[in-house]
């Protein structure tokens, strides 16, 4: 039986962490490729040092860590930065992920990768899931959840794959429009439907 690879995505603040968190009280192995992310460049980790030998000590905390809002404003607005931050981490990301996924078993498991349609991951998954909302839902949480100013919630959305472009992506969609019991029978049927995928596979 072949192991069933589904990725998780959707825009931010429509819910991935919510519906990821439902699949993982369903006892379904859960990788979050953002937690990831940040644990390979903790202090100590060769990553770090790579960033700061790129990019300078100005990226660090006075204790060592990683000024990730400083890092954000350099590549935000420096596509080269971005590129090089990118080839920077993202091998490490991708030998911890591998090395999680092949511990972790289970006939399914929920890959989180919030740049999943952006940076064309789909075609290694075996099924993509987006989880969904309207924009103006989208710009309503973002605001709530960061306190950010209409312009820079809308800055950070037009920033990333547009709506159309993320369910063309997608297999499976999960609508995140109503409360958590809406979206807790959503994941449920589709628990359903991946096992039984993963029986066939």
């Amino acid at each position: 039986m072949k192991l069933l690879r589904i990725g998780l995505t959707g825009g931010i603040a429509s819910g991935k962490s919510t519906v990821a968190d439902l699949f993982g009280a369903l006892e379904v192995p859960v990788i979050d490729t953002d937690k990831i992310a940040r644990e390979v460049v903790e202090p100590g980790q060769p990553p770090l040092e790579k960033l700061v030998e790129r990019f300078g000590t100005g990226i660090l905390t006075p204790d060592g860590h990683l000024d990730r809002p400083k890092l954000r404003e350099i590549v935000f607005s420096d596509p080269k930065a971005r590129a090089d931050l990118e080839a920077l981490t993202h091998p490490a990301i991708g030998s911890a992920v591998e090395a999680m996924a092949a511990a972790a078993g289970g006939p399914y498991q929920i890959l989180v990768i919030p740049l999943l349609v952006e940076k064309g991951l789909g075609k290694r998954l075996d099924r993509v899931l987006v989880v969904d909302c309207p924009e103006t839902l989208q710009l309503q949480r973002l605001q709530a959840r960061d306190g950010s100013s209409p312009a820079q919630a809308q800055a950070i959305l037009d920033a990333q794959a547009s709506r159309t472009a993320r369910l063309k992506a997608a297999d499976d969609v999960i609508r995140n429009e109503s409360d958590v019991a809406a979206l807790r029978q959503q994941v449920e049927a589709l628990h359903r439907r991946y096992l039984e995928l993963a029986q066939k596979s």
